[in-house]
């Protein structure tokens, strides 16, 4: 059965889709100059983080407008409006074309990794298990743990369920998604479901009703409802970093309101505005944030959210092996 917060999602999609199909109401041709007011228009109209941002975007649209040119190629158009739209410092904002993305991954390279996949290879060793997206393993303290690295990886009920009897003897379980930049947010909801006992609101979610940059619906609460089939019971660590993004930031959202869950790391790297996609008169893609999302205290996580222990990767731990937001959680336990 579809959950309430799925069904949202799912209906949230389908008006997208009509609504996107009535983006391009004004037509513009496909030349430097058209394709640039394009963009323009279709994140003015759409785009749903300018006032949270306080960025002027008639100021910006003046100052790249000047740098277009009839005769520029077509390097150089993407060149213009890849600065234009990299004013928005959104990871979820990319233009799109055969020969290169434009992306503003300063969410994640501006600071530490606090992350090593070779710790993870040393620490989940050759006698691990594989259910679907997901690697696990009891570790020697009997202390569960499951790395989960993208949410674009597929999770069923199936799947959860064998995880969590295998690692039922375990008096604690730890849940590392560092580097994980996202996917699909009912996998998210799916996993999350498994930490809760009761239904329990995890956060709101608005959409665009308007052209106007504050023309958003009303708040639409996120309801998560426990899973019917097994859930964890002991205490759950979850591991985070500063490339935890997207469906994975919101997976952070709504573990933090589950009981006994303890977020341990570096504060997630945000992503809280649904992206969706419209198309340029020269077929470039643009993709965009459309629908802002908050917490259950109605504050936007598009900036990230903090973990209740700040622990960072150090290198002398490194040096030896030794993962130090494991090992903190682990002492956590002990």
């Amino acid at each position: 059965m579809i959950t309430s917060l799925l069904r949202k999602y799912l209906l949230l999609y389908c008006c997208l889709f009509l609504f996107v199909a009535c983006i391009d109401e004004d037509e513009y041709d496909d030349n430097p100059q058209g394709n640039f007011e394009a963009l323009w228009k279709i994140m003015d109209e759409h785009y749903c983080f300018f006032s949270d941002k306080q960025i002027d975007w008639n100021a910006v649209h003046q100052k790249y407008q000047r740098q277009i040119d009839a005769g520029m190629t077509q390097s150089q158009l993407f060149e213009v409006l890849a600065n234009m739209i990299s004013e928005l410092k959104d990871g979820h904002v990319n233009l799109y074309t055969s020969f290169d993305i434009a992306r503003n991954w300063s969410w994640h390279e501006n600071y530490p990794s606090n992350f090593s996949d070779t710790l993870i290879t040393h620490y989940l060793g050759t006698d691990y298990k594989i259910a679907s997206g997901l690697r696990y393993k009891t570790l020697d303290d009997n202390i569960g743990y499951v790395r989960y690295a993208s949410f674009t990886s597929a999770i069923g009920n199936g799947n959860l369920d064998d995880i969590l009897m295998d690692l039922a003897p375990c008096r604690a379980l730890i849940i590392d998604i560092r580097d994980n930049s996202g996917g699909t947010l009912t996998y998210a909801e799916k996993f999350a479901a498994r930490f809760t006992n009761e239904e329990m609101l995890v956060g709101y979610m608005r959409h665009k009703k308007g052209k106007g940059h504050d023309d958003f619906s009303d708040y639409e609460e996120q309801i998560l409802k426990p899973s019917k089939n097994i859930r964890w019971q002991k205490p759950v660590f979850l591991l985070t970093n500063r490339q935890v993004f997207s469906a994975a930031n919101e997976f952070v959202k709504y573990m933090r309101c589950c009981p006994k869950v303890t977020i341990i790391g570096d504060q997630t790297g945000g992503g809280a505005g649904l992206p969706f996609s419209s198309e340029l008169p020269n077929g470039w893609l643009v993709r965009f944030s459309a629908c802002p999302m908050y917490d259950r205290d109605k504050k936007s996580t598009e900036y990230g959210i903090q973990p209740d222990h700040r622990v960072s990767l150090l290198q002398s731990d490194l040096l030896r092996n030794r993962d130090t937001i494991i090992e903190y959680a682990r002492a956590l336990v002990k």
